[in-house]
This record gives structure tokens, C-alpha cells and sequence, in this order.
């Protein structure tokens, strides 16, 4: 559950609600796929938008459409109250593990984050995920901060954002001295995927997984094979889409995306969030087109 390929799918609305339908096809296309897990309601499945009610329909339905894919189940909120609610939903639908980021309105301390950490982590009967995504949510975590909570009982993956390209290596190697053995430690930030699992990450936690599945998988399975050429080369051909995800951000980019390619009719996005421009939407274009993307 914490190694290989983990996919991020959209959660698509519709007249302001989640599209169940949609969902549960995004999640059918890529458990078939044979990705290793799925990540619901993460910052890709935009569940700082949804209530309590909605974010339970979405885990039920992504866990009937999953099959024997383990699901992975945001339930970040504001509240630690409202955290222990949602996780407490999360293992009653059959979310295998919980994904965690720091969501926050005031700014967090370090010692305030561990204590959330904690606390989640001894009301859950399932393993969490430390999500960690500053660029969404505000907070850096330090590696003392990291090596604190991977100590907890119960946390048994960290997602780290992307590190710069050519320092994955000695990134791994440095967090591994400081982490408790045995740790998974993922990677975001697709562009930078390849890289990080040929040296030594664990996971892939993958925005595009959650859409084109099958692309995101041969650059996994290329890396298992110790085919670490053709992983590179299988990432390098996806350049035109990371090149997005870096300009825009992966998430407004993969809903147009799945407009493009047909896998949505109307954007996956709530309001207040929109969709990219007509520049955007031409670039994303241009991008299926030097790809030659098939779904």
C-alpha cells in the first residue's frame, strides 16, 4: 500500500455536487490499470471544498469502484475535532489508510502539527500518511519536525514535495539516516517522479495517475524492472504536461485535461476555483497533441 504507484483521481462536480458517476469511472480506469493504491480526497480530489456528507459519498463510492485497491482517504480539515470525524468516516466506508495535511486558517507552530499528528494517529485503527504539500497549504515541515512524527505509532508513510532535479538522491539518503526503519517515504510533484523512485523513494504519490494511469504505471514498472533509462525516458516524454503542472499547478491543468481528452464534459473544479484561460486550455491542447495522449 505504501510503495509503487499511488493514483490522485479528480473528484468531478456537477451542479456544484460531486459526480459520483464520473468519479467512480476515473477510479474504476485506474484500479484496472493495476496502480498499487488510491489516493481520495486528496489535494487533487479537492476535499477542502466538500462537506462532511459529501466527502463520505465520495469514499463510498471510490471504495465500491476500487475492487481489492486499497484506498487512501484525505481528511484534512481545520479542526482536530472535525479531523477525528472525518477519519472516523473515512475507516467506517473502508479506507484502507488516511492522508493528513495541516490544514490551518492561522498559522501552525511545529509543536501544534505534531500534536495533530498524535492525536489522529491514536484514534485510528488504520495507518496515516503525512501529506505534505506547502505550496497548498502554507506549512513547511522541517526534517526534526518529520523524524518527530514518523516516531508516532500509526504514521507509516511521509508524502515529501518535490525536491530540485538532481537532488533526489541525497535527499532520500538524508532522510533515511533520520527516519525510523522501515518508514515509506513518497514523492509528488510528477515531473520529478522518475527521479525520486530511481533513487530509492518509496511511492509515487501521482496526480497523474488519477487520469492516465496506464502512462504513470510504465514509469514505475520500468523502475521495479531496474529499467532506470527507459523510466527517464518514459517521464522525458511527458515534459509537455509537466511543463504545465509547474507553470499552472497539476490540478488545474489535469481538469482540463480530462476535458481535453474527453474524460469529463465540464470542469472537475468548485467555485470558487476555475478552470485554466483559453491560453491554457490551447496550451493543454497543444500538449495531448506532442504526446499523443490515448485513453
Amino acid at each position: 500500500m505504501f510503495d509503487g504507484l499511488c493514483a490522485f483521481p479528480l473528484t468531478p462536480m456537477k451542479d456544484e455536487s460531486p459526480d459520483l458517476d464520473a468519479l467512480c469511472s476515473l477510479v474504476s480506469v485506474a484500479a484496472v490499470a493495476g496502480v498499487d493504491s488510491l489516493g481520495v480526497l486528496g489535494s487533487t480530489g479537492n476535499y477542502a471544498y466538500l462537506s462532511r456528507e459529501e466527502r463520505r459519498e465520495v469514499l463510498e463510492a471510490s471504495v465500491a469502484s476500487a475492487g481489492n485497491v486499497p484506498v487512501l482517504a484525505g481528511v484534512g480539515a481545520v479542526r482536530t475535532r472535525d479531523v477525528l470525524a472525518l477519519a472516523g468516516d473515512a475507516q467506517t466506508a473502508g479506507a484502507a489508510a488516511l492522508l493528513l495535511a495541516p490544514v490551518s486558517y492561522q498559522r501552525l507552530t511545529d509543536d501544534e502539527v505534531f500534536g495533530l499528528y498524535d492525536c489522529v494517529a491514536a484514534e485510528s485503527d488504520v495507518p496515516v500518511v503525512v501529506y505534505d504539500n506547502p505550496g497548498t497549504t502554507g506549512f513547511v515541515f522541517s526534517d526534526d519536525l518529520r523524524t518527530r512524527i514518523a516516531g508516532i505509532s500509526g504514521i507509516r508513510s511521509i508524502k515529501l514535495p518535490p525536491p530540485a532535479p538532481g537532488q533526489s538522491a541525497g535527499r532520500i539518503a538524508a532522510l533515511r539516516k533520520q527516519l525510523p526503519p522501515g518508514m515509506s517515504v513518497g514523492i509528488s510533484g510528477d515531473w520529478m517522479a522518475a527521479e525520486a523512485l530511481l533513487a530509492g523513494f518509496d511511492i509515487w504519490y501521482s496526480v497523474i495517475a488519477g487520469l492516465l494511469p496506464s502512462q504513470a504505471k510504465v514509469i514505475v514498472d520500468h523502475v521495479r524492472a531496474g529499467r532506470n533509462l527507459e523510466a527517464s525516458e518514459a517521464s522525458a516524454e511527458l515534459e509537455p504536461l509537466w511543463d504545465l503542472f509547474r507553470k499552472f499547478g497539476s490540478l488545474r491543468v489535469v481538469s482540463a485535461l480530462a476535458e481535453e481528452v474527453g474524460l469529463l464534459g465540464t470542469s472537475a473544479l468548485p467555485l470558487p476555483l476555475r478552470s485554466l484561460d483559453s491560453e491554457g486550455r490551447d496550451l493543454v491542447a497543444q500538449a495531448v497533441r506532442l504526446i499523443g495522449i490515448e485513453v
